[in-house]
């Protein structure tokens, strides 16, 4: 073996892997270890997460339930009253007393794309081509200084998700969606951070949202994760009319 191969293979293993060239499994494999590992994920049948909104002055409570395989439902409350969406599998509905109806209604298909996402438990990147999402590494960017590796996930409906994972923690510190609503097309960015392990798996604390490009951002503050609490499928289920 020649002297230069020699001492690229040196080279090669003297290199801490974020620096190595990665594929889009490896890089995938490294993110689901980073947050706990495969198993300790599909050990979550049910999740609960309870958040504060603030938004300016404004100032809310949000609770997130979802149960494994598909349900998901989110709660808006503010002064005593619940805004409630949920998703039971196969379809989405809500209830809103803020615009005075008493009886859930149905979600059109594109109204409900967020539960539908919500209902994946382990998130979409999770068993990707099983789930017949398409991922690509794009290769890597820079979110507020920090290196991240960018991957390009296409939904099965045709939504994009960009994702961006810090090289060398894994964990995702923002995504970038592009959403088809209504024939017209909706732009937004996610930000995580102030990760917290609970039960052997990280979890982001700090969330901000808004439009792609807008600095007016909604914060989202979380409170309390709590996995596998005891929770009814008729909780998803719609109510019946009064």
């Amino acid at each position: 073996m020649s002297r230069r191969v020699l001492i690229l293979l040196a080279t090669a293993i003297l290199l801490p892997i974020g620096s190595r060239a990665q594929t889009l499994d490896e890089v995938v494999a490294r993110w689901v270890q980073a947050q706990g590992g495969m198993d300790k994920l599909k050990s979550v049948q049910t999740r609960r997460i309870t958040m504060k909104l603030h938004a300016g002055s404004f100032e809310a409570s949000i609770v997130e339930i979802n149960k494994r395989p598909d349900k998901a439902r989110q709660e808006f409350i503010l002064q005593g009253m619940a805004q409630v969406e949920a998703y039971d599998g196969k379809s989405g509905w809500q209830l809103n007393p803020f615009e005075g109806r008493r009886d859930a209604e149905l979600l059109s298909e594109d109204d409900m794309k967020g539960l539908v996402e919500q209902a994946d438990i382990d998130g979409p990147l999770v068993d990707y081509a099983q789930k017949g999402h398409k991922a690509e590494l794009v290769g890597h960017d820079d979110v507020e200084g920090t290196d991240c590796y960018k991957i390009k996930l296409t939904l099965k409906n045709g939504d994009i998700r960009y994702i961006y994972l810090d090289t060398d923690s894994l964990m995702e510190i923002k995504q970038e969606s592009q959403t088809m609503i209504r024939g017209a097309m909706q732009e937004g960015e996610t930000y995580f951070g102030d990760y917290e392990k609970v039960d052997g798996i990280y979890e982001p604390f700090a969330i901000e949202q808004g439009r792609k490009g807008d600095p007016e951002r909604t914060k989202l503050t979380v409170e309390k994760v709590e996995f596998n609490v005891p929770v009814e499928d008729a909780v998803f289920a719609m109510p019946v009319k009064h």
